[in-house]
């Protein structure tokens, strides 16, 4: 996650152009714990959690993560389509950018029809561990839990699928390509249920591709049962553009449908606030994507 100019003019600007009402309903978002009790591995040595705001960027980091939790914000009901997404925020594994890439982006699904559930996992890394290792625990715990929620949340459990930034995008190919090999033992029965997504959205996604090569590391084992993605990345970000373009190539040679969108300029982190780049564009094409795939195809039959 970068931090870009931000003023709170802009606020405005990105409120009209994805249709999304500044004040939220009167429904307050509901927030559930990802783990039944204890957390996987923790011991209890993490500082107390805490956000602080990026001076000048308008942006609120959450960091000191040890309780993981999602948080659920419904589509209006006249626009409810059933399809879920779960956004991981990014932060580089050490904090979470919990409004660029959180809320903000929760309001844009919302406007789209979906179901928007912010996972809050594990930041920063832990002593001893990968750090993508809690996090990925908390991934799959999560995508497994909503699953399970679809009869009490009134959604559809083929159409639940995950967006991140950056760290978070990192952490999205993570549960896309390891949803078969569970980074934790079992807890319970909501553990017997898939973590699969349906589909993955990747967003400037990092540490993809091994240094100085153009092929994936290990970690992200792409296969024909893949879930579908669709990857957005600027060619001038320090995080190399060669993330998305790598993973969409392993994709299409493995049989899975992929949509790319490579931009010229944007840098890193942009998220979805709105500015002069074309990159500015990409939560319409990635709206007009799950529309073609089927995913939101409840809007269009007058749900």
């Amino acid at each position: 996650m970068g931090i870009t100019t931000w003023s709170f003019a802009a606020t405005a600007m990105l409120f009209l152009s994805f249709g999304l009402n500044p004040a939220r309903g009167a429904e307050a978002p509901l927030v559930i714990d990802v783990w039944p009790g204890a957390v996987p591995g923790e011991k209890g040595d993490v500082a107390p959690e805490k956000i602080d705001e990026k001076p000048g960027a308008h942006i609120k980091l959450l960091t000191n993560v040890s309780k993981p939790t999602l948080t659920l914000y419904r589509a209006p009901k006249e626009k409810d389509t059933g399809a879920t997404v779960v956004i991981c925020p990014g932060g580089g594994y050490s904090i979470l950018a919990w409004d660029l890439e959180g809320t903000e982006v929760a309001d844009w699904l919302n406007s789209c029809g979906v179901n928007a559930v912010i996972l809050k996992y594990r930041v920063p890394a832990r002593k001893g561990l990968p750090q993508h290792v809690p996090p990925l625990q908390d991934a799959q715990r999560a995508m497994s839990l909503v699953r399970s929620k679809a009869g009490e949340w009134g959604i559809d459990e083929k159409r639940i699928g995950m967006l991140g930034f950056s760290a978070g995008g990192n952490l999205t190919a993570l549960a896309c390509t390891n949803y078969d090999h569970r980074a934790y033992e079992p807890v319970d029965d909501v553990d017997k249920i898939s973590c699969r997504p349906d589909f993955g959205v990747l967003v400037y996604p990092a540490w993809l591709v091994e240094d100085g090569k153009d092929q994936l590391k290990p970690d992200f084992r792409v296969t024909s049962q893949t879930p579908q993605m669709f990857l957005a990345h600027a060619n001038d970000d320090g995080i190399t553009a060669a993330n998305c373009a790598v993973m969409y190539l392993a994709l299409k040679r493995a049989g899975v449908p992929a949509e790319l969108h490579i931009y010229a300029t944007a840098g890193h982190g942009f998220g979805l606030r709105p500015t002069d780049k074309p990159a500015s564009a990409w939560p319409q094409r990635c709206e007009a994507w799950m529309r073609s795939q089927g995913l939101l195809k409840a809007a269009d039959k007058g749900k």
